[in-house]
């Protein structure tokens, strides 16, 4: 039988089984007892901390959906940004927007941000790192590098926090943005500050 079968028993039930599997191992009742509380005082501290996490998870759900959406939506009914409490302390509900480019949609994106003069925005690297704006500069380094016999290999991306920034800028200032291709979600965040 194995130990973790054992747990499900009683102190005294495992105190016994250990006895029966290991009696050449087991020379002292008092180290059985000890260990079978230990083994018991583990699970039940284990059992605690996934409740406690569940709980966590649970409170922050709760948490992120009335800063997201339910503090947002009454503020913009009564027609607020902010709002100042008696205590000293301040509500203020602010735009958040996020980005990414999946897989999927990485070319197509890519193709886009060059056709509208944003190509700057891709990071490309081959063996080495090529900043933004060095996409010529690659090319050559490709060119070179294939004209050798070599077959270099090329990552491309664009910085999670330039995306951002970008997406935000493009979306505050009007500009069409092919929201699909870049993984756009805006939403509304809840700040308080206290005093």
């Amino acid at each position: 039988m194995s130990i973790k079968q054992t747990i499900k028993f009683k102190d005294e039930n495992l105190e016994k089984m250990f006895v029966e599997d290991a009696p050449q191992q087991v020379d002292e009742l008092e180290n059985v007892r000890s260990l079978s509380n230990y083994v018991i005082d583990l699970q039940r501290l284990e059992n605690e901390i996934e409740a406690a996490e569940a709980n966590l998870k649970m409170k922050k759900e709760r948490a992120d959906k009335i800063s997201a959406e339910v503090i947002p939506e009454i503020m913009e009914q009564m027609k607020l940004k902010t709002l100042k409490l008696q205590d000293g302390s301040a509500i203020e509900v602010k735009e958040v927007y996020s980005a990414t480019i999946p897989v999927a949609n990485r070319e197509g994106a890519f193709k886009w941000l060059r056709d509208n003069g944003h190509g700057d925005l891709i990071k490309n690297e081959i063996s080495a790192s090529f900043g933004k704006g060095e996409d010529s500069i690659a090319n050559e380094f490709i060119d070179k590098v294939k004209s050798l016999g070599y077959e270099p290999l090329q990552k491309l991306s664009v910085h999670p926090m330039t995306l951002k920034a970008f997406v935000r800028e493009q979306i505050t200032g009007g500009s069409e943005l092919p929201m699909e291709k870049f993984g756009v979600f805006v939403g509304a965040e809840t700040k308080i500050s206290k005093t």
